[in-house]
């Protein structure tokens, strides 16, 4: 389908939906919202005048719920605030919560929705590119606490998501790539042709609402729409791979957030991650030289950063150890068996983890 046009790509949930993809698509949040008498919309103070804008084009008796920019959002402390916020507004189970905002806004607004009365509906307004193709499609919501990101959290799945382009166009150069790192994680697992498209025109790569970003956008929700519909609570057992697909590259990306105190980008960890799991491939023997080597040229042509500090890998590997995906004291490790052949291994020598840690420095 065109790139001038809607895009409307299912998700098969539990209460399946939409996500759709389109300039103008903020339209049609009338629509999800029929019949609704209040709607608390929540988002960051850098979205306040947008965020007014929206609540005034509506119909419904509108509340909007400003809460802290970036991670600091995913806090025990704004979740209760946020809590307290829908008791003063009396938010019924018939009413809605929008999440207006970036990532964090989102998993954050999705599990207040799941908490509230046990569960109310919401709708995802993601307005950065890896809110749209990550934390805004699947219904994992979550908050963070002091042992590390995402640790509490439920699965509630939006009833609609509406991604228009237009809302990038204000986003600095640093938020699009840490969004296009999600992006090049679906060419690594899923749809190699993503990975030409990066590297044969980069600048259109990185133009907000453009052609090129926006079908790169488009094909990254399709993969993670097909992913989740498969397996939507990430039940993967054994060495069996699913939905814990999506997490390529995080578990060593979420050690170098926690470890930075998330000053670091979402996509700028996960950029590193991907490097060290395909340093960990190479040595398992699971990919050739060709596809490890091709990790850090894609992710570096959009000026994505694939080193880290040599030194901490002691303090990292800590970290890794309560990665979600892990079962007991097992680690377990998303790694390539070829171009888009995600698989989940474990038990992997201590010794060849530390090597390989130490190539993706170097």
């Amino acid at each position: 389908m065109s790139t001038n046009s809607v895009d409307l790509i299912p998700v098969d949930a539990e209460q399946s939906y939409n996500v759709r993809v389109g300039p103008g698509v903020l339209g049609d949040l009338d629509d999800l919202l029929a019949g609704v008498t209040r709607v608390a919309i929540i988002h960051p103070p850098v979205l306040a005048e947008r965020a007014t804008r929206l609540a005034d084009s509506l119909p419904n008796r509108t509340y909007l719920l400003e809460v802290p920019d970036g991670e600091e959002a995913k806090s025990v402390s704004t979740l209760s605030d946020c809590w307290d916020e829908l008791a003063s507004i009396g938010l019924t189970r018939s009413d809605v919560i929008v999440g207006y905002g970036g990532g964090s806004t989102t998993d954050l607004a999705g599990f207040v929705a799941a908490t509230w009365l046990r569960g109310v509906r919401f709708v995802t307004v993601p307005t950065t590119v890896l809110a749209m193709v990550d934390a805004a499609v699947g219904g994992k919501t979550g908050i963070n606490i002091s042992a590390g990101k995402n640790l509490v959290g439920a699965f509630h799945e939006p009833i609609g998501v509406l991604c228009d382009p237009a809302e990038l166009t204000t986003l600095d150069i640093g938020e699009i790539r840490s969004g296009l790192a999600e992006v090049i994680k679906c060419g690594f697992i899923a749809d190699p042709p993503i990975l030409d498209l990066v590297t044969s025109d980069t600048v259109a790569a990185v133009t907000a609402a453009g052609p090129r970003q926006t079908e790169l956008i488009r094909r990254a929700i399709t993969v993670k729409a097909r992913v989740v519909s498969g397996d939507l609570r990430e039940t993967d057992a054994g060495a069996a791979i699913g939905r814990a697909q999506l997490n390529y590259g995080h578990t060593l990306g979420h050690a170098i957030e926690q470890h930075e105190h998330f000053q670091w980008r979402h996509g700028e960890a996960i950029s590193v991650g991907m490097v060290f799991a395909a340093e960990v491939a190479r040595r398992l023997g699971t990919i050739d030289d060709d596809l490890a080597d091709r990790h850090r040229e894609v992710l570096e042509s959009v000026g994505l950063p694939t080193r880290y500090d040599p030194d901490v890998w002691p303090q990292l590997r800590e970290t890794m150890a309560l990665d979600k995906k892990n079962r007991g004291t097992k680690l377990r490790l998303v790694v390539l068996q070829g171009p888009a052949r995600p698989a989940l291994v474990s038990g992997i020598d201590e010794a060849l983890l530390a090597e390989a840690y130490a190539a993706t420095c170097a």
